[in-house]
């Protein structure tokens, strides 16, 4: 179902280096992983470094994943119509904020950002066929090959997800439990289709498929 044909280096964004250039001197906001960052109905966050979690609650408490913003991905309440909308710093990140105001007054500014909400809007259409999934098997999967197209970096072994996801993330993402997670993990690891480092980051092996 995903395509994972495009290289992430044909998508790798230069909006960072726009920003750099253009807005010389303005000060980046950095939230330590774990952070909850602050938002509001005017403003649009963008990331210069590290991995945004968006995420929603259902009346039932229970959180749900919307998304991941990665570098020169933007964000904020005014792209969204899902209400709670929260976004947490999933590693260090380092962001830079710029009202509605500031957007519609530079084109080259528009530009960028909206070539970068194309990027958004292939990762929710991927998130929303993987939930079409019947299987939680074929989710997970799913779920595991956008990560690797988002998030991943090419290591001897393989890719290895560059940031590291809870089961509990996991299952907020392709709607089961952690304890069915765990266990998919764990057939997917003896089956060697994926494997586990020192530091608990998931690497998918080389010339393997999910």
């Amino acid at each position: 179902m995903l395509q994972t044909h495009s290289s992430r280096a044909e998508i790798q964004p230069d909006l960072r280096q726009l920003l750099e250039e253009v807005y010389q001197g303005r000060n980046l906001c950095a939230y330590r992983s774990g952070q909850t960052i602050p938002m509001n109905s005017q403003d649009i966050w963008i990331v210069c470094r590290g991995v945004v979690q968006l995420t929603t609650l259902y009346p039932s408490g229970d959180e749900a994943l919307l998304g991941l913003a990665g570098p020169s991905m933007p964000f904020g309440i005014p792209l969204t119509l899902i209400h709670p909308y929260q976004a947490s710093a999933l590693t260090d990140v380092d962001l830079m904020s710029f009202s509605m105001a500031e957007i519609e007054q530079s084109p080259t500014l528009a530009r960028e950002i909206f070539r970068h909400l194309g990027r958004r809007l292939r990762q929710t259409e991927a998130m929303l066929a993987m939930v079409g999934c019947r299987r939680v098997e074929d989710r997970l999967r799913q779920l595991l090959l956008l990560l690797q197209m988002e998030v991943g970096q090419p290591v001897a072994e393989g890719t290895r997800l560059s940031v590291r996801l809870t089961h509990q993330h996991l299952a907020s993402a392709i709607g089961t439990t952690r304890v069915t997670v765990t266990r998919l993990l764990g057939q997917l690891r003896e089956e060697g289709r994926l494997m586990i480092d020192d530091s608990r980051h998931i690497i998918l092996p080389l010339g393997v498929n999910l």
